[in-house]
């Protein structure tokens, strides 16, 4: 079970879940034959293609995500919010709902959703469970991380969670006072700070990979979210790997594992 950066950050976010053979996207930011090419780089057969999950329809999140569903005969998992809003792209594929009170299967992949807050039609937090119960989440573009979110992401084994900006950094971006409130606000994107409580928050000791997604260009750098998150998962005592998304992948893939499967590779 491998998790894949195909790209995260502000000009797109997209990640793959490899099990069994079969592929599961969470999100499609880019063009679709910009994902085929990123997954042939990876070395990932597009044909494997069995879902496409996503957190809210935003072009950052969901550009390819109808073109590439049609031409692999993929489904799209997401909110119903979201996929009324996607309905304007015309492209026809099929839909399988997630909610708050929905599990969804798509081949070895049981999803889940949690509803989030953001300035989208129906956003949500995914969740991914695999063969032997190795679970991941993803939440990013967030705003505030509600206590139904906390909920939600405990207990999993592998996180990606959103690290979009240094405070200090968004006030000094240069821009407008009214785009940092949104960016800072309630309905934008979590900071570095708010990435580091909200680990805190949600660490146990089956938590081995952390996955720091969204990261802004302009707003933030690899050194401030590595340093203020590590810090907080180090006083807890995370011995797991911490990873930055970056936004040109792919990058290697990464093993997802739970606590059994971790003892065997200690």
């Amino acid at each position: 079970m491998n998790l894949i950066v195909l790209g995260s950050g502000s000009r797109g976010n997209c990640f793959a879940l490899v099990c069994d053979g079969a592929v599961l996207l969470i999100d499609a930011g880019f063009s679709a034959r910009e994902i085929e090419r990123r997954l042939e780089l990876a070395g990932v057969t597009p044909t494997a293609l069995i879902g496409i999950a996503l957190t809210h329809e935003h072009g950052d999140h969901a550009a390819g995500a109808t073109r590439l569903a049609a031409r692999h005969d993929a489904p799209i998992l997401a909110s119903f919010g979201t996929w009324q809003a996607l309905a304007a792209t015309g492209e026809r594929c099929d839909y399988l709902p997630l909610g708050m009170a929905t599990t969804t299967v798509a081949g070895p992949f049981t999803v889940n959703a949690c509803p989030t807050s953001h300035d989208a039609a129906e956003p949500i937090a995914l969740g991914v469970t695999m063969p032997g119960g190795v679970s991941l989440g993803a939440a990013y573009d967030l705003g505030r991380p509600t206590q139904a979110v906390r909920w939600f992401l405990r207990d999993r084994h592998c996180l990606i969670l959103e690290a979009n900006h240094d405070e200090t950094l968004l006030r000094t971006s240069g821009y407008p006072v009214v785009v940092q409130q949104r960016i800072a606000g309630p309905g934008g994107h979590l900071s570095n700070r708010d990435a580091a409580r909200l680990l805190d928050e949600v660490h146990h000791d089956g938590l081995q990979t952390v996955v720091l997604a969204h990261l802004s260009q302009r707003c933030n750098s690899e050194e401030a979210a590595r340093g203020t998150v590590m810090t907080s998962l180090s006083a807890r005592g995370f011995r797991g790997d911490l990873v930055l998304a970056e936004q040109d992948g792919p990058m290697a893939a990464i093993a997802i594992r739970g606590p059994a499967q971790q003892s065997l590779f200690a």
